[in-house]
């Protein structure tokens, strides 16, 4: 039996669904443990390319139970969507059940996420305004309703009142909008729960017993380490723990159970929306990375930021989550470089520091310090043999592996399931 835990290392889009997908066809449950419909994983496998936003990326494998988990914030129109675009392809989800301990994204949620921001003027920080924010807001105050609420209309029907009255409020006031009707949503997430209801259960229970059972179980994070509202770039962040321990606290597995942490790294940096990026290019270096690779979001199709691969955060993000084995995505991306750039450290005020600083006001002015090494300049993606990979390739790696502080277990050359590079065992 082995918890292994798929954790972004950077600010998210990575290509954990590749991985996750990669790794669940011999697992035995899947499970998704933070963040909400903001986040977008894009598989590419025999079946077909798909973007999921709330469904497990494991949805594909032939054996495995998915779980969406009780860290997760789930807005039920968006994953019966979902569902019934998987069914439509040929895909079942009868193997999947949601947490009776997840909580729900409301239509207020939604509203108020977008006025929020619009609020914030040319401070924004960027949110997808899908109402995730302010879910795990009101998860936190104690003002949020469960999954498990869907299954009694009564307790539903008394604990919708109590709160859309007080969001009425700050809707009508705060903000002069038009009050949600309360009868409205009522019915409407009525028949959302009457669909759900087969799928929403105690997944904590399966889990122990999977566990027990000698069972394998693959822990699906949601964006990256560095928007982790504790360790990330806050308040440039999201409003889940997206690193590893959120993955025990998100799936109600305990931490003693965890055998195995990926790290998952593009082999250059991304990131959508505001906030610090030390190696940002926004040159035609950064344009072309973009255009070959395709960076746009998979849930708001936003043009990512590109950037140089930055190690002093990738060290960083090592030691929060305490990574096992490290995940190399996109390396195919950099073929027609001819020189690649690593960041080693960042000059602040005239000294030179290694670390990760909190502030995001002291990160950004940071100016990154570069390594140069060789591009390979040749074509990867059919190499599936470390060893037959071009030798400044190779190279690069070794230098990642080395300033990560982490074992390179697993190496990406493509989109496909089967564009993928084997260099130690994971299962």
């Amino acid at each position: 039996m082995s918890v292994v835990a798929v954790i972004g290392a950077q600010w998210g889009d990575e290509g954990k669904g590749k991985i996750v997908d990669l790794l669940a066809e011999p697992a035995d449950v899947v499970v998704r443990f933070s963040g909400g419909d903001n986040a977008g994983h894009t598989v590419v496998n025999q079946f077909g390319e798909f973007k999921l936003h709330l469904i497990p990326s494991g949805i594909f494998s032939t054996k495995a139970i998915s779980v969406i988990g009780n860290g997760v914030v789930v807005n039920p129109r968006v994953l019966l969507d979902e569902m019934a675009a998987l069914k439509k392809q040929g895909m079942a989800t009868s193997r999947l059940f949601i947490s009776d301990r997840a909580h729900l994204v409301m239509p207020y949620h939604i509203l108020l996420d977008g006025l929020e921001e619009e609020a914030r003027g040319g401070k924004a920080i960027g949110t997808t305004r899908k109402g995730i924010g302010p879910a795990f807001a009101d998860k936190v105050a104690r003002l949020g309703i469960r999954t498990s609420d869907l299954l009694d209309r009564d307790v539903f029907r008394e604990r919708l009142s109590a709160i859309l009255a007080h969001k009425n409020s700050i809707l009508t006031k705060v903000y002069n909008a038009r009050p949600l009707s309360e009868d409205d949503v009522y019915e409407e997430y009525c028949r959302y729960g009457e669909i759900l209801a087969p799928h929403i259960c105690d997944t904590t229970a399966l889990l122990a017993k999977a566990m027990n059972d000698g069972k394998d179980i693959l822990l699906e994070g949601a964006q990256g380490t560095l928007l982790d509202p504790d360790f990330g770039t806050y308040p440039y962040a999201t409003s889940s723990s997206p690193m590893a321990g959120g993955g025990c606290l998100g799936a109600g597995i305990g931490p003693a159970r965890l055998d195995k942490v990926l790290g998952v790294f593009k082999a250059y940096c991304t990131r959508v929306g505001g906030g610090p990026m030390p190696t940002e290019l926004k040159d035609k270096v950064g344009n072309s990375i973009r255009e070959v690779a395709h960076e746009y979001g998979t849930t708001t199709g936003r043009p990512r930021r590109c950037g140089w691969f930055d190690a002093v955060a990738a060290r960083f993000s090592t030691r929060v989550n305490g990574f096992t084995h490290a995940v190399i995505t996109r390396l195919d991306v950099l073929d027609t470089r001819p020189t690649l750039k690593i960041c080693t450290g960042y000059e602040l005020n005239g000294e030179k520091i290694d670390f990760f600083p909190a502030s995001t006001t002291m990160l950004e002015k940071c100016q990154p310090i570069y390594e140069e090494l060789p591009g390979w300049q040749t074509p990867i993606s059919d190499i599936r043999d470390f060893s037959k990979l071009p030798p400044q390739s190779r190279r690069y790696l070794a230098r990642l592996e080395e300033l990560v502080a982490c074992p390179i277990s697993i190496i990406s050359v493509g989109e496909r399931r089967e564009q993928t590079i084997f260099k130690k065992p994971v299962w």
